[in-house]
């Protein structure tokens, strides 16, 4: 229920009024429906990683089920009634899974462009310099199994054939990312370990 301004009385020292105004409750509620919304539009596999309370996860499917725009519409909403009588902890901790877990798939997505960029660069009019540049910058990479990788995958283009070189020269850069994004990990969490280790010396 919205009150009259004149009925929720303010704050002495921010002249705040104490209650929610109409506007501000109507806001939080779109708010929960669109956070609803979002997570109608999730896969099992992505909803199983969230901290979704359990008397909301069935009215989550529920929802999922319906086909029909209005059914939808009006199950929708009640989810969102459901959704609200969880307490702002709650909701936040899924907003925030959400947001990790989105970071998480930007970077893959952006990782596995990289791998592709790279790939192509080898195989291309200078795939030499690429080589080189790759190797230089990845000094620990398997040089030969490279450089065959790459001559394979010009034969199979050569002669038509299916694409598994192709696929595992991705694959290889792949690894050879992957290894190095963890290497990187470590260094930075072994530079965080020395400060602290200084900084209690």
């Amino acid at each position: 229920m919205a009150y009259p301004v004149w009925m929720r009385g303010r704050d002495e020292d921010t002249g705040e009024f104490l209650s929610p105004s109409r506007s501000a409750n109507r806001r939080a509620a779109l708010d929960v429906l669109e956070l609803g919304e979002q997570l109608v539009a999730l896969s099992a596999a992505q909803l199983a990683r969230l901290p979704i309370p359990d008397e909301v996860m069935p009215h989550i499917r529920e929802t999922q089920r319906i086909t029909s725009y209005g059914a939808r519409k009006r199950q929708l909403a009640f989810l969102a009634k459901q959704m609200r009588r969880q307490d702002d902890e709650a909701l936040d901790a899924i907003r925030d899974a959400m947001s990790k877990d989105g970071d998480a798939a930007r970077r893959e997505t952006a990782a596995m462009h990289r791998v592709e960029a790279l790939r192509d660069a080898l195989l291309g009019d200078d795939g030499d310099a690429a080589m080189t540049a790759l190797l230089d910058e990845h000094p620990h990479a398997d040089r030969q199994k490279l450089r065959q990788l790459v001559r394979n995958t010009h034969e199979e283009r050569k002669r038509n054939k299916p694409p598994h070189a192709f696929r595992e020269l991705f694959r290889e850069l792949r690894e050879l990312m992957a290894q190095d994004a963890a290497s990187a990990d470590d260094d930075a969490q072994d530079a965080f370990d020395d400060e602290g280790e200084d900084g209690h010396a």
